[in-house]
């Protein structure tokens, strides 16, 4: 199909999936044909709920021939396999985050696409909302001056005490870098362009943990990975970043500050679309807000945006490429934090911003 809304599936009707069905359903560039799960109970109740006609395993997704985009909504250790099936099928693919676990399996699965002139897109698309593309338009326009440093925190007690099946958060792929990492340092990518090199340290704070809710309440499973990370991110721009992400504090904090030669920024949560955004100018008392304009309809306009690059020859915000380097960086902290040395990362370019009257609700394609 050359033309008209673009086909999609998801695989994956585990949780975050009714937000993306919901957030697609909306957008008449997509149409949502087929949801595919392990569990073909699970696949079929969550089609129903979302009116979308085809449910089942991933072959049956992928055998329907109106489906030209597949949402990977997998466990991050099933992302390489089912991006790959689906780019295999010849469907172009969008993954939740990390790509995958390691970046010798992101590049492998950015080669197949290549070979096969298809896209690779990925969250996160937080930074394609209106909270943080007025943030970028803000430090674009000089507001603070020059981009000096940022700050970034977020930090609290884990996702078991709300996850009913929360295991996955503390194995590879996972903890609170390769989980919340992303949104920071995609969008901290996004303001100052790619980074150049790393350092890092991590602690383990509990070799076990408790699921907090649901049918599986009471049940200990295994931590596998760092829960307490600080980093120190250097970008090619000159720019540094100090970053914390921790499952491990009892108080939970969300901090994202940019330091300019005239003024800090503070920038919204970027697992967030929308506000608030303030600036304090150079001598200023107190924050002053900002307007924030763009889009707040939550995951999923890097998907429509990876649709529209399908059918108009361009390439996505929310790339594979872009992905992939925030992969090397993360796996760089891990590398960094384990032999206590600077590690570099390969750079990648910048992605350009949203404009502020970009309409997802238009019919373009």
């Amino acid at each position: 199909m050359s033309s008209g809304p673009v086909g999609v599936a998801v695989v994956g009707a585990g949780v975050i999936s009714k937000q993306y069905l919901r957030t697609l359903s909306a957008f008449p560039d997509l149409r949502v044909v087929g949801v595919a799960d392990l569990d073909a109970d699970r696949a079929t109740a969550v089609a129903r709920e979302h009116g979308v006609p085809v449910a089942g395993d991933v072959a049956t997704v992928l055998a329907v021939p109106e489906v030209e985009l597949v949402v990977n909504l997998t466990v991050p250790a099933a992302h390489a396999q089912v991006a790959t099936q689906a780019l295999q099928a010849g469907k172009h693919v969008y993954g939740e985050k990390p790509i995958t676990l390691a970046p010798g399996e992101a590049e492998k699965v950015l080669a197949v696409a290549a070979e096969r002139r298809l896209l690779v897109g990925n969250a996160p698309d937080t930074f394609l909302g209106a909270g943080l593309q007025s943030a970028l338009r803000a430090v674009g326009a000089g507001l603070i001056g020059e981009p000096v440093a940022a700050t970034t925190t977020v930090q609290g007690l884990g996702p078991e005490r709300w996850h009913p099946d929360p295991a996955f958060f503390y194995q590879p792929g996972a903890g609170p870098l390769f989980d919340l990492g992303p949104y920071y340092l995609t969008s901290l990518v996004a303001l100052f362009g790619g980074v150049s090199r790393v350092a890092a340290s991590a602690a383990r704070a509990r070799e076990e943990r408790v699921v907090g809710s649901g049918p599986r309440a009471g049940q200990v499973f295994p931590v596998a990975v760092a829960t307490h990370v600080s980093a120190l991110v250097e970008f090619a721009s000159g720019v540094r970043a100090t970053s914390v992400f921790s499952f491990d504090s009892a108080l939970p904090r969300i901090q994202f500050e940019v330091t300019g030669t005239e003024g800090v920024l503070a920038v919204p949560d970027p697992n967030t679309f929308g506000g608030p955004l303030k600036v304090r100018a150079d001598g200023a008392d107190d924050w002053r807000d900002l307007p924030v304009v763009g889009r707040t309809d939550g995951r999923g306009l890097g998907v429509l945006d990876l649709a529209r690059a399908i059918r108009g020859g361009g390439a996505p915000r929310a790339s594979g490429a872009l992905a992939l380097h925030v992969l090397r960086t993360m796996t760089a902290i891990t590398h960094s934090a384990e032999h206590a040395e600077f590690a570099d990362v390969a750079n990648c370019p910048t992605p350009p911003p949203v404009p502020a009257d970009w309409d997802p609700e238009a019919a373009t394609l």
